[in-house]
């Protein structure tokens, strides 16, 4: 059975502009019938078995945070110079 956009982005709860994108990248299974996207179901249940599913990484560092970067030291440097926390005033400024 062959499916439309619609029908297939309404199953996989995605966007139809996610399968255009995919469809045209070539990472979902799909055939070109007179410039329509069609879905066949079986290969679409072959591929969704083929996917990894997806492991919840969430409050599980893999590996220590990366030292500061030259870049991100240089931003924190600028800030501290730039902002000033409330009702302080730097040297340079005129009290009146």
């Amino acid at each position: 059975m062959l499916l439309t956009v619609k029908d297939l982005s309404a199953w996989l709860n995605i966007k139809p502009t996610t399968l255009y994108a995919w469809a045209n990248q070539a990472k979902i299974p799909c055939r070109k019938i007179h410039g329509l996207i069609r879905f066949d179901q079986d290969e679409i249940h072959q591929w969704l078995a083929s996917c990894a599913p997806a492991r919840s990484t969430v409050g599980i560092l893999s590996s220590p945070l990366p030292p500061q970067t030259y870049v991100e030291r240089l931003i924190a440097a600028a800030q501290r110079d730039v902002y000033t926390p409330p009702r302080e005033t730097r040297p340079w400024e005129r009290k009146e």
